[in-house]
């Protein structure tokens, strides 16, 4: 298994704006410079997290992005949902139905997986981080 570099992108990004005062807005060049990414690269995964409700963004010369105030609550999951979609990992091609106990194993384990990523909010890693000026 294995996420997209856009998820790995998105999720330090929000974690570098988690750690930053929180109403300074950053500006996407500052955002890119720190992941060595292109910024129209992360412009587009910028608009997805946009579109998803967790960060705001505010254009002009002084312009750029910060978290929605209801950050607290943004999770690993709600992060990879917005950049990877919600569809499940793991689809049984042997057209079995839900009484295949591969896809049963599969769906649990995934399950387990987004339980955990689900408790992991990002405001609490980002306690752990050195504030962002």
């Amino acid at each position: 298994m294995k996420f997209s570099k856009a998820t790995n992108y998105a999720l330090h990004t929000m974690l570098f704006l988690a750690a930053s005062p929180q109403h300074k807005l950053i500006g996407v060049q500052q955002l890119a410079e720190r992941q060595q990414v292109s910024t129209t690269y992360l412009s587009k995964i910028l608009t997805k997290l946009v579109k998803a409700g967790m960060i705001e963004s505010t254009s002009g010369a002084n312009g750029g992005y910060r978290l929605k105030r209801n950050f607290e609550e943004i999770s690993f999951l709600d992060v990879i949902h917005a950049i990877e979609g919600t569809a499940s990992l793991f689809e049984c091609e042997m057209n079995h139905g839900p009484e295949c106990l591969i896809q049963q194993v599969m769906v649990s384990a995934e399950m387990k997986m987004e339980e955990h990523l689900r408790n992991q909010k990002l405001s609490e890693l980002a306690k752990q981080m050195p504030v962002v000026l």
